[in-house]
């Protein structure tokens, strides 16, 4: 969903059939701005701009995305028509407070991760079309994306193994039909599915709750056999257990946490007097 049309959807939602104070109020130019009320990471910006280019309002930025930011720090300054800023105010704030919730904690994330080598992925788990707009924060965040759709990667989960008798036969039918540029993942819960999966082919491998002895064992035969290979490591994936997981040698680590698991900081906007 493009970026106008995702914020045309998301203030017609809150205003619905238009902002009852703007009926009785009168248009006067203010100057708003956000302040922070908690520490943090922040995201949102692009849409922000996007928002405020559509409602002609100027906006003056004391932080870029992916910044950090400490409490009574006043981020951002929003000039114009006092109708429409008020009608906005909400909006606006819930973009820059989902964003930075999961901006912070992937930050968090990231940082358990510094001068390992190994990155941090997201998943599919997000909220129904709000896919764009969460991935896009965990990149504000130091995360990497994970796939956006089925039409970017061919995942083969453990539903999927279930249809398949072959799977070197799927395998060679997969190279002759899915576009040359995509990759083949194959998630495995144990060692033995895991080499099945190297031998057939697979670009990635993804140690699904393995343990962290079989883990390393997956990384060993892979590095004595497959090395063009990645290997990525998912599930249970915590902020005590991801440093240790990071150590199996592993390639990436993927979380669905730091989306859904995000708790929203505090920001608020204020009216200048």
């Amino acid at each position: 969903m493009l970026k106008e049309d995702f914020l045309k959807s998301l203030i017609a939602e809150d205003i619905g059939r238009g902002d009852l104070f703007s009926r009785i109020s009168e248009s006067k130019e203010i100057r708003a701005y956000i302040i922070a009320k908690s520490d943090g990471v922040f995201g949102g910006r692009e849409y922000i701009e996007v928002l405020a280019k559509m409602y002609d309002l100027a906006l003056m930025w004391n932080i870029k995305d992916a910044e950090a930011f400490e409490k009574g720090e006043k981020l951002l300054f929003v000039s114009g028509d006092s109708k429409r800023i008020l009608s906005l105010e909400r909006s606006i704030l819930d973009i820059a407070l989902h964003a930075s919730s999961i901006a912070t904690l992937t930050a968090q994330y990231v940082q358990k991760l510094r001068g390992t080598g190994v990155k941090l992925l997201d998943t599919r788990k997000t909220r129904p079309l709000l896919r764009a707009f969460e991935k896009y924060a965990v990149r504000c965040g130091g995360g990497i994306n994970h796939r956006m759709g089925l039409d970017d990667c061919l995942m083969l989960k453990d539903t999927h193994l279930q249809t398949i008798d072959d799977l070197d036969s799927f395998m060679k039918e997969v190279r002759e039909k899915i576009p040359f540029t995509s990759k083949v993942e194959i998630e495995c819960e144990s060692l033995s599915m895991a080499k099945k999966a190297m031998q057939a082919g697979a670009d990635i491998v993804m140690c699904d709750n393995m343990s962290f002895d079989e883990t390393k064992e997956v990384v060993a035969f892979r590095n004595a056999n497959y090395p063009h290979i990645l290997l990525e490591a998912s599930g249970n994936v915590t902020l005590e257990s991801i440093a240790k997981i990071a150590q199996t040698g592993v390639d990436a680590i993927s979380s669905g946490a730091i989306i859904h698991q995000a708790n929203w900081i505090d920001l608020s906007m204020k009216v200048e007097a």
